[in-house]
């Protein structure tokens, strides 16, 4: 076994704490990573209190996996020792079922294995983030990181990055289209550099007039207060789309209208506990959709990272120690980060 190092919790009323652990041997298809940064999600800190309801402890959180290739595996093709890697929300799936075969592996039929939490498919023991010293993953999960990017800061890309990039591809914003995002937090600063790169109208909705500023730094052609009930009603029935980043339960309904006919909500943001339900003619009346989006698959997230590459994004980082984890958890409950923390695992030595 492999011996690893981490940051990890026991229970759910725990502080994240420093622990040893063992993961498996690289086999011939695995690659081996040395753990350089890890970006901090949101899920990661639902996970820990087991605010969804399905953690297994010990859990050691982490999907936004940055590092250096140490090992790997005599059948392994695509990377070899020294190379940066990326490790995002996912380390392998069934790879037999139609979503796979559509390379739609966050969708797989059979369920996905989660970076951390999951049920592991070679060992049957649970998988262990990115809080730690390295990480093994079947090299069919693991993700080239350009060199045009700086590796901290890319780190977030792969989750929040991926997340905010796979609803705006596939519900094809770009030049000619209106496109709203909703919240300026980790997944919501990331919608706005995405969708004004690929060219749409980009909105930002905000409940802080002192984000305002920043919106547009980041890419917004304009910011709306969305407590403002006068500058929301100027953009009744005029988007295309409507990326909604927000993780807290909130009125779907201030948004619907805003669309066209047709036009579509994505809701990207997992809060603990649901939504309103929205008022069903909002719906009926303009022909309007009301749809979720799941990360994305690894080819889809490659793609993501290289036009990342292309156009010069990454995320606002602020870089923690791994002993201020626990802190960064309270500041982020208080969205007192601009805009994601990512951990320089250095510091675990």
């Amino acid at each position: 076994m492999l011996s690893s190092l981490g940051y990890g919790a026991t229970d759910a009323n725990s502080p994240l704490a420093r622990m040893s652990f063992d993961r498996r041997d690289p086999g011939p298809h695995d690659v081996q990573i040395e753990i350089l940064y890890c970006g901090v999600c949101h899920s990661d800190l639902h996970t820990v209190r087991n605010e969804w309801g399905n953690t297994v402890y010990p859990v050691v959180p982490g999907h936004e996996i940055i590092g250096r290739v140490t090992k790997v595996g005599e059948h392994v093709s695509r990377f070899k020792p020294g190379d940066m890697a990326g490790v995002g929300c996912m380390v392998d799936s069934c790879q037999h079922c139609d979503a796979c075969a559509e390379g739609l592996e966050q969708y797989c039929e059979n369920g996905f294995v989660g970076t951390y939490n999951g049920e592991e498919m070679h060992t049957g023991g649970m998988t262990y983030g990115g809080y730690a010293s390295n990480i093994v993953v079947k090299e069919g999960f693991v993700l080239r990181v350009p060199n045009a990017l700086d590796p901290a800061a890319c780190a977030p890309l792969l989750c929040a990055g991926i997340t905010t990039y796979s609803p705006l591809r596939h519900w094809k914003a770009g030049p000619g289209k209106k496109v709203g995002i909703v919240g300026l937090g980790g997944l919501g600063h990331m919608g706005v550099k995405l969708a004004h790169a690929m060219g749409a109208h980009t909105v930002l909705f905000t409940t802080s007039p002192n984000k305002r500023e920043d919106g547009l730094r980041l890419g917004a052609d304009e910011v709306v207060v969305s407590k403002n009930a006068e500058e929301m009603a100027k953009h009744e029935n005029s988007f295309d789309f409507i990326l909604n980043t927000v993780a807290a339960p909130h009125d779907l309904d201030a948004f619907l209208v805003l669309l066209k006919r047709e036009g579509t909500m994505t809701l990207v943001g997992a809060p603990a506990t649901p939504h309103p339900s929205p008022q069903v003619f909002n719906l009926i009346m303009k022909r309007r959709h009301l749809a979720g989006s799941l990360i994305g698959g690894i080819r889809e997230t490659q793609e993501m990272l290289d036009f990342c590459a292309e156009h010069g994004i990454v995320s606002d980082i602020e870089m923690i120690p791994i002993h201020g984890i626990n802190e960064a958890y309270e500041r982020m409950l208080k969205s007192d980060v601009k805009y994601r923390f990512v951990i320089d695992m250095g510091s675990l030595k």
